[in-house]
């Protein structure tokens, strides 16, 4: 008797490897698999403005590394103390405005770079609703008057105004972004996954409401251009996982063992074979590394290390393009 629903994924003809370079932004869950595949040693570049949930900053941010924008000082904004910017998240933000600007920038110049070479970028999206300035926020000089946000700071509410995009709008930010993609890195291949995680702050229906957009806009451009493809991360969570034990404490954000099963669906469906033997391998390193020893001094513990440190050896040999630099260090004694 199954006792889930099965899901088909369609694979895609040129697989994923670890020679690929992987960028993926969006939402938190992009950063759930983004950590994953980085500790799989997949090489990948995620979220460099931060976490973004919805098209409008999604497209703004790749347009951004595509023109290798520079920000200056009329681009931050004051507020509690800090220096901020509309189009990126708070972990940029700083009392050092000179601070502040050099790490964004410096992101852009490595998203540019990162970008131009890249032959996946992973878009996941979370939520239809923009937050457009109103007359009361700071204006800057890349955001003004009705221009949407990546993040709020949590600055007043009457600083924004909140829309919820339609598909047409959706679409179009979106199809402007994918033609000006296929012209600035025409191998780079474009993979949609939409976000499980749900928005309930806006209240249940609105959410539901939110996602159903995001996935008629998505399947739409899907449909209409080649080299991109769709990830059913939002469907495996809500209707093959469907149980509440796979949500966090907040019954909002898929918990690890929900993420986990994502991911494995993910690398049997996306992910070269070759590549797959790979991860079941590294998988296993990962398990010996995060080993801690009730006694570390004895012989068996000795021979515990000896033997993976030979594992990674022969890994490294094999697979001459990974960087196991870390896990030598870790079992030689040497971290």
């Amino acid at each position: 008797m199954d006792l889930m629903l099965n899901i088909t994924v369609p694979k895609p003809p040129e697989p994923i490897t670890h020679r690929d370079r992987i960028m993926s932004v969006g939402s938190c869950f992009t950063e759930h698999i983004g950590n994953a595949l980085k500790d799989l040693k997949f090489t990948v570049l995620q979220n460099p403005n931060g976490i973004l949930f919805d098209p409008a900053s999604v497209c703004d941010s790749l347009l951004s590394y595509i023109d290798n924008r520079t920000y200056g000082e009329g681009d931050l904004f004051l507020l509690h103390e800090l220096w901020h910017s509309w189009q990126h998240h708070s972990r940029f933000s700083g009392m050092d405005k000179a601070g502040v600007l050099e790490s964004m920038n410096r992101a852009q110049a490595d998203a540019h770079s990162f970008l131009k070479e890249a032959d996946w970028l992973i878009i996941t999206l979370g939520s239809s609703f923009s937050y457009r300035l109103t007359t009361e926020a700071p204006q800057t000089s890349t955001a003004g008057i009705g221009a949407g946000v990546a993040n709020c700071h949590r600055a007043p509410a009457n600083w924004f105004r909140k829309h919820l995009m339609t598909i047409d709008e959706t679409v179009s930010s979106l199809d402007t972004v994918i033609h000006r993609l296929a012209r600035f890195n025409p191998k780079m291949r474009i993979l949609f996954t939409i976000s499980p995680v749900r928005h309930i702050r806006d209240g249940v229906v609105e959410n539901n409401r939110s996602k159903a957009r995001l996935l008629e806009a998505v399947h739409h451009l899907v449909g209409k251009f080649d080299r991109l493809h769709y990830f059913p991360s939002y469907e495996i969570v809500i209707d093959v996982l469907r149980d509440y034990r796979f949500y966090a404490e907040d019954l909002v954000h898929p918990n690890y063992l929900a993420t986990g099963f994502v991911l494995d669906k993910f690398v049997e469906s996306y992910v070269a074979p070759e590549s797959q033997a790979l991860v079941a391998e590294l998988k296993k390193l990962q398990v010996a590394v995060s080993h801690k020893p009730s006694h570390p001094g004895t012989e068996a513990h000795r021979k515990f290390r000896e033997r993976q440190l030979s594992n990674v050896l022969a890994l490294q040999e094999a697979y001459g393009f990974l960087d196991l630099s870390a896990e030598r260090a870790h079992f030689s004694g040497t971290s």
